[in-house]
């Protein structure tokens, strides 16, 4: 028995009536939340380099998509190997350069030719940006709309009209705020926030990373802040804003030493 097998064999026992009570509760839906958590922490230790944790985290993601694929099956839907068949066949029908007589210059051509592909399998919505999913973090499906159109050439060619754009919108929130009107107000930010990831895109970044390190930045700056607050005496919800700035442009100006 291959490990994989093996593996397969657990999860059925767990989900078993002799198993595990948890574990039967389980449906698709509510390991729904599990699955993305999890692709979090293996994206947080691929960004770490930390193998043995990477391994890991794999693994509970791994355990999750047989745990999905054992619950299908118990409702007699599909089971793994029909899962397995058909990204199979998906692998060799997308990719016609390595299994076929296609001839494709590039990583580029070969997304626009997988792009291609995609749209004549379609046999519902047939729009051009049906397949982005609903469930992507907002920054995400943001970029990737963005790249998607900017396969079919609808995108700023130079840098200075994307930054003239975040401008544009930016004066279009704060007309908007003064006006108090909260749907306008609302529409108006998510307009800038689409414009900012356009721009972080068309610097070579991805904004869901920019964000997550800025916020990281945050955080630690935030603990150096009440660390300082509490060698002084302080204490948060108790100093007044004027202190906890000041401490604040203490921290940025240190760290830029």
């Amino acid at each position: 028995m291959t490990p994989f097998e093996q593996l397969r064999d657990i999860v059925a026992r767990l989900r078993s009536p002799d198993g595990c009570p948890w574990d039967r509760e389980q449906t698709n839906v509510s390991l729904v939340s599990p699955v993305l958590e999890e692709a979090y922490e293996v994206a947080g230790a691929i960004d770490a380099h930390d193998d043995v944790n990477l391994r890991e985290e794999l693994g509970d993601l791994l355990l999750l998509i047989v745990m999905h694929a054992q619950i299908a099956s118990e409702e007699q839907r599909f089971s793994i190997d029909e899962i397995a068949c058909a990204i199979n066949e998906k692998l060799i029908r997308r990719h016609p350069h390595v299994f076929g007589g296609n001839q494709v210059r590039g990583s580029e051509a070969v997304i626009r030719q997988w792009e291609a592909i995609k749209r004549d399998e379609k046999t519902g919505d047939t729009h051009y940006l049906a397949s982005l999913p609903t469930a992507l973090p907002a920054l995400m499906r943001a970029e990737k709309a963005q790249k998607k159109a900017a396969r079919v050439n609808f995108d700023w060619h130079e840098l200075r009209d994307v930054m003239a754009k975040v401008d544009e919108e930016l004066e279009e929130t704060k007309r908007a705020v003064a006006s108090t009107e909260a749907a306008k107000i609302a529409d108006e930010i998510g307009d800038l926030l689409f414009a900012v990831v356009n721009l972080a895109r068309k610097c070579g970044f991805e904004a869901e990373r920019l964000l997550q390190s800025a916020t990281t930045k945050f955080i630690a700056r935030f603990n150096e802040m009440e660390d300082r607050l509490r060698a002084r005496g302080g204490k948060l919800g108790e100093a007044r804003l004027e202190e906890l700035d000041a401490i604040w442009q203490e921290i940025k100006a240190d760290s830029k030493h």
